[in-house]
């Protein structure tokens, strides 16, 4: 986990996700959701698709899934050009 955390702070989206991850396998989908927000706004797919869920789910509200969904396009045209 320590390298984890290292590479996210690095900005490391993928870093980021599994994070997020292993927080919703411990049982803490407040940071899990944290986590994937950011990587969303990084640019990373599966992130974006967790926020989904979590939106789905009733644990994202609308302006914030919203909100991650701008970013993640933001993020994705700006590594397009």
């Amino acid at each position: 986990v320590y390298h984890l955390e290292e590479a996210a702070i690095k900005g490391h989206p993928k870093a980021r996700n599994d994070l997020g991850c292993i927080e919703e396998g411990n049982g803490r989908m407040d940071r899990a959701i944290k986590h994937w927000i950011i990587a969303a706004a990084l640019g990373h797919d599966g992130s974006l698709d967790a926020v989904k869920d979590s939106f789905r789910g009733g644990l994202v509200t609308k302006e914030d899934f919203a909100a991650a969904l701008r970013a993640h396009q933001t993020a994705v045209e700006a590594t397009k050009s």
